[in-house]
């Protein structure tokens, strides 16, 4: 049996790609699992100043996720390995999810250049995403906000070798697989700093009652499972995606209970709406919607139309 694996054509995406199959290539020796890179949009137009500007201007839903999620439909590959905070919480039809692998890689964010109490005001920090950009303005009104486009290492390079900014914003968990913790100059808490949903997670998504699907069903985390399906709920409920200023982090508590926390941020920063809601974490998508709709109560609503 052969099965056909996709992803983006980045060093990130191809390191996670790597880092699933050597699970599931000891899980199951008899199979021939192969590599397939897949062009999006995002990879192509390195011009557009962010991402959700890119995906409206192709017509599609996802930057980062519309080409992978076409070859899967029309059956080029077989399964589509994602970071998961890149894939739109509704998919083509015919397509599902199955369990993200464990554990879970670090959800935070991080400032590589400088730490945050070092930037001076006025300094200029990259990042392109809504939800980094309002967090990063709440903490800092002070700061100028660039974009920055390019896969990790490109927006490290450009830092290191232009006078374009004092400090980027990437994700832990992508520096971590790149082995590039090394430029690190702060790691954001999640007091201040909520993570995009399913930041630190895999997106496997299959065909349903394909081969593929009922080969690999009984892998993944159950916990990771949970808490990432409740940050994607909550999402959902919010109609929100890349380009909308959203945080979300759900973890399994001592008690053993799910537990969620959330906010909305207006892009400068002058508005937070934040929750923190427990459940059954049988229940994950349960707790989402509960947790959006207390968030659209406090207001958020209003925050994420001034948003979009």
């Amino acid at each position: 049996m052969q099965v056909v694996v996709g992803s983006r054509a980045s060093r990130l995406a191809k390191a996670q790609v790597r880092e699933v199959l050597a699970v599931w290539r000891e899980l199951f020796p008899e199979v021939e699992f192969v590599q397939r890179a897949i062009l999006e949009d995002g990879d192509l137009d390195r011009r557009t100043p962010t991402i959700g500007e890119v995906a409206r201007a192709a017509g599609r839903a996802s930057a980062f996720a519309s080409k992978q999620e076409q070859a899967l439909v029309t059956g080029v590959v077989d399964v589509v390995v994602h970071s998961l905070k890149d894939l739109p919480t509704s998919m083509a039809e015919g397509l599902t999810l199955l369990r993200p692998p464990g554990p879970r890689q670090d959800v935070r964010d991080a400032l590589c250049g400088r730490a945050l109490a070092e930037l001076p005001p006025g300094a200029r920090v990259g990042t392109g995403a809504p939800r980094r950009i309002g967090q990063l303005l709440a903490l800092r009104p002070d700061l100028d906000v660039v974009p920055v486009r390019g896969n990790v290492p490109t927006r490290l390079r450009t830092l290191r070798e232009s006078n374009k900014y004092d400090a980027v914003i990437l994700a832990v968990a992508g520096l971590a697989r790149l082995g590039l913790e090394r430029h690190i100059s702060e790691i954001l808490d999640t007091d201040m700093f909520l993570p995009s949903p399913g930041q630190g997670a895999l997106g496997v998504q299959v065909r349903a009652e394909s081969a593929a699907a009922m080969l690999l069903s009984g892998t993944g985390s159950a916990e990771v499972d949970a808490a990432t399906r409740a940050e994607r709920a909550l999402l959902a409920e919010l109609h929100g995606g890349c380009s909308v200023p959203v945080g979300a982090w759900a973890r399994t508590s001592e008690d053993g209970l799910l537990r969620l926390t959330a906010m909305v941020t207006s892009m400068d920063g002058k508005q937070q709406h934040r929750v923190e809601k427990e459940g059954d974490p049988s229940k994950p998508a349960k707790l989402g919607r509960v947790a959006a709709k207390q968030l659209l109560e406090m207001g958020a609503g209003a925050v994420l139309a001034g948003a979009r």
